[in-house]
């Protein structure tokens, strides 16, 4: 703080607390006239109500001496009158620090663990879960729901269900993390006709027991093969290699009714899950990890 905003806040303090202390030590001796009745002559509503006038209560006395003294206490020990350091010599930055050493100090047997033991062993360790889920909510909630549901409207999956686009062990949870994953589902508007793409949908559908037009998928059938099998097999199940979803079950990362179906396969998806090397240290994606773990695995974690 300068020399003219340090002058400045004293100036402040000085004036303000000197009238309001002047103010408090004249306030119970002034002598303020009044009429015989006691009242000091102000009338309102023609007579009908009178002023009246009434020593301060000792309470409220004592009150704002002690609230006073409190300020001025404040002021000598810590830093607020001007560029004085107070006596403790406090500032923010040194508690901050003080508590950040103190926390690690806690911290560190948890690391220790964490970084030594494999994600499905951390999975069932309660107090790594309980700061997972803490760093999971503060992260990834925004995408894939406090509980991990997803939202299928922004393409992230839930990671609940058991099924992974890119493997559900700890390792591939962890990849997954610390490096981000890409989709790359292409767009086949103009690649392939509307006819064709409609026949691959029914296909499709039929591939996890939706209503379909059997006809029409005997017809995609080959055409699926020719163009999706590469990435999803040929019998739709699938790859986490490349990040394919299944396409026999019941989940579906962006909905699997027919204009969905129709949105994915001509305009393609592009669903992207950051990188949180960055921001996140080993440790702190490792214990999200065995939390994410554990949202698919109950029975093995909950221990």
């Amino acid at each position: 703080m300068t020399t003219f905003w340090s002058a400045w806040v004293i100036a402040l303090i000085v004036i303000n607390l000197g009238i309001t202390f002047f103010l408090f030590l004249w306030g119970p001796r002034v002598e303020i006239p009044t009429q015989p009745d006691g009242t000091t002559g102000h009338v309102w509503a023609h007579g009908v109500l009178r002023e009246g006038l009434h020593r301060l209560p000792t309470w409220w006395i004592v009150i704002s001496a002690l609230m006073f003294a409190s300020g001025f206490a404040y002021l000598a020990l810590y830093p607020g009158f001007g560029a004085s350091k107070g006596i403790l010599g406090w500032t923010s930055a040194g508690e901050h620090a003080a508590d950040t050493a103190a926390n690690a100090a806690l911290e560190a047997p948890i690391r220790a663990r964490v970084a030594s033991q494999p994600i499905e062993t951390l999975a069932t360790d309660a107090e790594v879960r309980r700061i997972g889920e803490r760093m999971f909510v503060d992260n990834c909630a925004s995408c894939h729901g406090r509980q991990g549901h997803g939202i299928a409207a922004l393409g992230a999956p839930n990671l609940t269900d058991g099924d992974w686009l890119y493997g559900g062990d700890g390792k591939a949870i962890l990849t997954s993390i610390l490096d981000g994953r890409q989709g790359g589902m292409p767009a086949f508007a103009g690649v392939l006709p509307d006819e064709s793409i409609a026949d691959v949908i029914q296909y499709v559908r039929s591939l996890s027991g939706r209503p379909h037009d059997g006809l029409r998928a005997q017809v995609g059938k080959p055409i699926f093969k020719a163009n999706c099998a590469v990435c999803h097999g040929a019998d739709g199940k699938g790859s986490t290699a490349v990040g394919a979803p299944n396409l026999t079950d019941a989940t579906w990362l962006y909905g699997g009714e027919q204009a969905q179906l129709l949105h994915t396969v001509r305009g393609g998806r592009t669903g992207v899950m950051p990188a949180w090397r960055g921001r996140l240290s080993d440790d702190d994606a490792r214990m999200i990890a065995a939390y994410v773990y554990s949202l698919s695995h109950p029975d093995a974690t909950r221990r």
